[in-house]
Parts: structure tokens; sequence; C-alpha cells
């Protein structure tokens, strides 16, 4: 039967991901992880539903060293076991949601979305025992991609909430660009999300994914990053080979950023990679605070679809401009499909002229010495 030391070794065999030594060192803890799992599955059965504690595993480190390649491998080879993988800031989305659905609910609505009258009166108006219950029923395995806390209201109720889940032996699988210390560094009342890290370390194995390559710069190294025009079928090629190289064995799903307490959803990421079209991010109502949002949380964006521009979407043009600048700023690798070179994407008219930063900025950051040292 397949298991993850396995699958890696295939890999590894097969050329598709090359030697290192820290990927290794995570393999083993996941690999010690899986056993578990499958021991305690066993024990489960055998004292008729006392379920023993199993831990689970934090991974962290920079950006391209293989984390969510690697919980992949993991999850993929997880079975009989409901399980889910998702992005951790769409997973907290859920939980607000299912928050707000139990203290806007009348008891009949608790109980039909929640459980049980009796612990619907147990619960009271406290919404966390009902929501985790909720989970814990539909998942005993959750496994978060790019396990980062910036907004506060994630970060005053998580807390509580995976006090709840781990009562409950759910089991957590995290990659995380940060170590558990750091999560939510300076955030507004940080105070309470210190039971939260203070969780994580004991109750998860925290190992460290530092390699020295990022083996995502290696495939962008030398690559193309601007192609034209989006109606030629070779240059729509190029951008979706880079894509796919680059995301490589990541899963791609939806991703859910939180800002000022608005959701801005995307329906494509993989890891710290967006894939959005210009309309997703410069024809919605997006501002500068959003723009930091997806260059805060993303290494690498890729842009498709980008029109030429001109007096008549003046607002896209503008959102445009403010996009490139936190992208540029922050040193976000760019990858884009245009209708047009940069010095071409607002030729004429009312604006022009203002657009020419941008152009000097896109023409910088398609060059291999930006390439090289974002990110």
């Amino acid at each position: 039967m397949p298991n993850i030391r396995s699958e890696y070794k295939r890999l590894l065999k097969s050329g598709e991901i090359k030697p290192d030594a820290a990927q290794k060192s995570a393999i083993e803890a996941l690999v010690v992880l899986e056993r578990r799992i499958r021991q305690s599955r066993a024990t489960w059965r055998r004292l008729l539903g006392i379920q023993p504690r199993v831990c689970g595993l934090y991974l962290w480190g920079p950006p391209g060293r293989g984390k969510s390649m690697m919980m992949d491998l993991f999850y993929n080879n997880i079975k009989k076991i409901t399980r889910r993988r998702v992005h951790f800031h769409a997973f907290m989305a859920e939980v607000h949601h299912n928050i707000r659905l139990w203290r806007e609910s009348d008891a009949r609505t608790r109980r039909i979305n929640f459980g049980s009258p009796g612990f619907a009166r147990k619960w009271g108006d406290d919404p966390i025992a009902p929501v985790a219950k909720l989970i814990a029923d539909q998942t005993q395995l959750l496994c978060f991609d790019e396990l980062q806390v910036t907004d506060i209201a994630d970060a005053t109720i998580l807390s509580r909430l995976f006090e709840a889940l781990f009562a409950r032996k759910v089991i957590l699988v995290a990659t995380s660009n940060r170590p558990p210390d750091d999560l939510y560094k300076d955030g507004l009342n940080r105070e309470h999300i210190l039971p939260f890290i203070a969780m994580i370390k004991a109750r998860t194995q925290v190992v460290e994914v530092a390699g020295p390559r990022d083996f995502r710069m290696d495939r962008l190294r030398g690559a193309k990053t601007w192609f034209c025009p989006s109606s030629d079928p070779e240059a729509v090629a190029g951008f979706n080979v880079l894509w796919s190289d680059m995301k490589h064995l990541m899963t791609e799903m939806e991703c859910v950023l939180t800002v000022n307490e608005r959701k801005i959803r995307f329906a494509r990421a993989a890891g710290p990679m967006l894939r959005a079209t210009f309309a997703e991010l410069c024809g919605a109502a997006n501002g500068p605070a959003d723009y930091l949002a997806v260059a805060d949380r993303f290494t690498t964006v890729f842009v498709e679809h980008v029109p030429v521009l001109s007096p008549a979407n003046r607002n896209e043009a503008r959102r445009f401009v403010t996009l490139i600048d936190a992208l540029y700023e922050a040193g976000v690798r760019t990858v884009i499909l245009a209708d047009a070179e940069p010095a071409q994407l607002y030729p004429a008219g009312d604006g022009a002229f203002e657009f020419e930063r941008t152009v000097s900025r896109l023409e910088e950051m398609r060059s291999e010495d930006y390439v090289n040292r974002a990110g």
C-alpha cells in the first residue's frame, strides 16, 4: 500500500523533486503522524469509542521549500478518516459565518444547523462549542495551508475554538511561513492569541523546513514573466505552463482574504501563489488596503487578461496602478498575461502620463534582477 515515505521516494526517483535534508526531516515527522493516526483508529475500535490523543504537525519555513507539497502527500495518503484540506482564511471565514448563524438564530434553527436540543440548551448563547462540534462531526483531520493570522477577529476566537477542537480529538496539520511564536506578531490585543500559540507548541510537533533552496525561484529564474498579446495561443500557453510549473505538486484552491471585516475571494491560489484575472483584481471595488493584503499574503501573483487601458476604464486603470505599487513595494514576483507590452497598455488620453511610472515599474518587475531580489 502506498504511503507518504514511498510516495516521496517515488517523486525523488522520477526527478519531480530534488533531495533536500529539511524536507526529509518533515517527511519523517509526517510518517510518524500517519502511523499514530492509524494506530489511534485501531485503538478507538478496540476500546469502543475511547479515542486516544493524536498530536498534529506544524511545518514552518520560508516560501518555496516544499511545505505545501509535503502536506499534500500526507493528505492524499491518509485514508478512512474524515479529512479536509482548506486554506486557513477560507476556514476562518466559514467559522465566522457559523458564529453569526448561531447568534442570530432561534432555538429551532440552531437545532437544525448544529445538533440536538439538549446540546443547544447547554450551550446557551456561546457559539464556540456548537461551531467546534459542527467542525469535529464533519472532520477528524484538518490540513491548513499558509496559517497566517492577520485579523483581530480571528485572533480573538482561535484559542477557544481550538481548545474545543483539540478536546474533540481533531488532528491539525498546518504549514506557515512563521514559527508559532511569531503568529499575529505585534497585532492588536495579541494576548488573545497566546493560548492558541501555547496549544500549537504543546499539541503539535513543530518542524522547521528551511532548506537552502527556494524551488519555486529555481523555476522562475530565467523564465519569461510578461506574456502578450492575450489573443495569442502561444502567449496563453506559456503563461499556463509557467503557472503549472510553479504550482508543481501543490493543490489549487479558493482563497479568502479578510480586509477591514470585508471578505475578498479568489478562485485560484496555491500555497503562497495567487492566480487572478484583471477583472477580479481591478474590476471590483478594491482599494489600497486590499492590494496591500494581497501583497502581504502572496509571494508570487499571476495576473491574466490585462486589457489595453484608456480614459474609458480609468477607474480600473487607477486600481491597476495601486495594485502594481503594492506588489512592487513588497517585492512580490509578478507574472502577467496582457493585451500589449507595458508601454502600450495606456497609450493615450487623460491618465496616460500618470501611467508612465507604472510602465517603468512593470518593466523593472519583469527583469531578472527584480525576480532574483523579490520575495
